[in-house]
């Protein structure tokens, strides 16, 4: 709850700087406007979610095209969104098989959704999508090796491996930081699973939990990556 706050409070702050128009170099033909239109519409969505109804029953309507009344409108669903996430164990719908069903999980997947969407827009004030354009933004270790374990966790498994991983290997991923490390198998055609142990990959991926995340999530990071690249396909975020 207080990362989903915090992360959209410098979202916010980084988009009305440069206001509706900038482009956000880490999402190619993206402006600001969009993002923050994408991110609102997540969050009404996950609304819809906890509540187990559709959008058009919620009655949200469509984000409005004027820059301030979508800030606005921003603004008061992610408010509710907040008031609604306060119980972590009431039910809700989750559409990853492997996350609890738990309001609880949906503020874990949100945090991480605006943590991401928080470093587009900071990129977008930069102009640059430099790995070391927003210098004064790193996120804390223990927070980024739990998106990286949510991502590798609940995400990955969802999508279709079948036409992304090349052979069967395995990428070993550590964050020192952090004082943790992950083995995913990858094999053609299943989902890529999480294993436990393990010291030697195919492929690595290695850095601070920071540069980690933001590798795994596609966007500028100076994580360290050798061996079988093609292998990271199938673990890279939608």
């Amino acid at each position: 709850m207080a990362q989903i706050r915090s992360q959209c409070t410098a979202l916010r702050s980084a988009v009305t700087q440069v206001g509706p128009d900038a482009d956000v170099p880490t999402c190619p033909r993206w402006t600001t406007r969009r993002l923050v239109g994408h991110l609102a519409k997540v969050q009404v969505w996950v609304r819809a979610g906890l509540r187990k109804i559709s959008v058009e029953d919620l009655g949200a309507g469509r984000p409005p095209e004027d820059w301030d009344s979508l800030l606005a409108w921003w603004d008061e669903h992610l408010a509710l969104l907040l008031d609604e996430l306060a119980d972590p164990e009431a039910p809700a719908w989750l559409p990853f098989d492997r996350a609890p069903q738990t309001a609880g999980a949906w503020a874990r997947r949100q945090a991480h959704e605006a943590a991401i969407h928080r470093l587009d827009a900071e990129h977008a004030r930069a102009g640059s999508a430099a790995a070391d354009a927003v210098p004064g933004l790193a996120f804390d270790p223990g927070f980024a090796a739990d998106g990286i374990e949510e991502l590798l966790g609940w995400l990955v498994p969802r999508l279709d491996s079948a036409k992304s991983a090349p052979r069967a290997g395995a990428v070993l991923l550590g964050a020192a930081d952090a004082g943790r490390s992950w083995t995913v198998r990858v094999e053609p055609g299943v989902p890529p699973e999480l294993e436990a142990g393990g010291r030697t990959g195919d492929a690595t991926v290695t850095g601070t939990a920071d540069a980690v995340y933001r590798q795994l999530w596609g966007r500028p990071s100076h994580a360290s990556v050798a061996g079988d690249t093609g292998l990271l396909d199938p673990l890279r975020a939608p």
